[in-house]
């Protein structure tokens, strides 16, 4: 199965059925199974790609050609988490001196940049609670104990209330896990690589995170930009839970891809989640050259757009 979602004007390309074959022909990325035409989607409107099938072959110019617009390719195990992501060499124009600035960049500026996202996330957690009916109060004082890099990890106290709060006392996140996990799993996989794609096309490397450091986590700084925006699978996911949908279906892939659509308002005005990101991208690598933290954080929605997310397939309210 070939499934394509539409986000405004950029798609995600989810190749989800064994035995397809990927290939690029006259600016169009042609999917065929047996040697027959299963879709195709133009290049140029395509966000990330995210494959999750077994026996796919692919051309080689397929992954030059989406490299050519930043567009990376994800690659799923079952459980719909990533396990690998093809990414472009070159980004932007201005890559090289931001590269450098993002290397060089001292640690209490990346420390305080750390603290703005700790407080961003914890404040949406707040509000995604208060959308199902939760107590959120405390979110609030949380978000505001946070210093810069965070020493009390007042995140991690955060999560404990959250998820016990926001899906019962009984549920752990677990990455391997079915169930809401695998739901989860896969709307965390839409989020990073609309992330990723944003943080390439700013210049950056995904490889230098703020507080994400593991050797072995080459998307680092993505995982930690994409943490303001992860509560809003959480509440999608909870919806879908609440409808009956516990395993990752067509239905669910289409409400989960829809979040990055999702308009959010911001300093600038209100844009899609996707292009946030992107501004939030460009904002950091400027905080980075000038050595001053300024990043446009999402704000939370109202919570009535919160409360919809997951009730409409294919769109998030």
């Amino acid at each position: 199965m070939l499934l394509v979602y539409y986000l405004h004007i950029q798609r995600v390309v989810d190749l989800a059925t064994d035995g397809l074959h990927v290939a690029v022909h006259r600016g169009f990325l042609v999917v065929s199974r047996e040697k027959a035409e299963v879709g195709r989607v133009a290049l140029d409107d395509i966000l990330s790609v995210i494959a999750h099938a077994h026996g796919l072959t692919w051309s080689n110019t397929v992954f030059s050609r989406l490299a050519d617009r930043a567009v990376p390719v994800v690659l799923c195990a079952q459980n719909h988490a990533p396990v690998a992501c093809v990414w472009p060499m070159e980004g932007s124009y201005l890559q090289g001196a931001r590269l450098i600035a993002q290397a060089q960049a001292g640690r209490p500026l990346v420390k305080r940049l750390w603290r703005d996202v700790v407080a961003a996330k914890i404040r949406m957690q707040g509000a995604v609670l208060a959308s199902a009916g939760g107590e959120a109060g405390a979110f609030e004082t949380l978000a505001r104990k946070v210093k810069s890099g965070d020493p009390e990890n007042v995140e991690a106290q955060a999560a404990r209330r959250y998820w016990k709060a926001l899906m019962g006392a009984e549920f752990r996140r677990d990455a391997d896990g079915g169930g809401a996990n695998a739901l989860l799993n896969y709307g965390y996989t839409v989020l990073r690589a609309t992330v990723a794609r944003a943080i390439c096309g700013a210049g950056l490397h995904p490889g230098l995170g703020l507080h994400h450091s593991n050797r072995g986590n080459a998307f680092a700084l993505a995982d930690d930009l994409m943490e303001p925006y992860r509560p809003f699978v959480d509440r999608a996911v909870l919806t879908l839970l609440g409808r009956g949908v516990d395993e990752v279906t067509s239905e669910a892939k289409r409400v989960l891809v829809a979040l990055t659509s999702l308009d959010l308002q911001g300093r600038h005005g209100t844009t899609p989640l996707h292009l946030h990101a992107a501004r939030l991208a460009r904002d950091l690598a400027a905080s980075f050259a000038s050595g001053v933290e300024d990043v446009d954080l999402p704000m939370p929605p109202e919570p009535l757009v919160l409360a919809g997310m997951g009730t409409c397939p294919g769109a998030p309210a």
